[in-house]
């Protein structure tokens, strides 16, 4: 059973067994790499975009006075 959209053990199995069946044991190293080096390419995505939006953010222009307030 799913618990918190995460399989449990016995999913877990089946599923490897079922990517097994279907790529074989010679391609299963070379999937894992590429998805590691995914997910890798994600992260560092992620952090720039976070650290671009934290930027903008903190180099928020001063809202000008309005000078006609200051006379009233």
């Amino acid at each position: 059973m799913f618990l918190f959209g995460m399989p449990g053990g016995w999913e877990l199995i089946l599923i490897f067994l079922a990517i097994l069946l279907l790529f074989g044991a010679k391609k299963l190293p070379e999937l894992a790499r590429g998805l590691g080096q995914s997910m890798k390419e994600f992260r560092k995505a992620q952090s720039e975009i976070e650290s671009e939006f934290t930027k903008a953010v903190d180099d928020k222009p001063a809202p000008k006075k309005d000078s006609s307030s200051d006379n009233e």
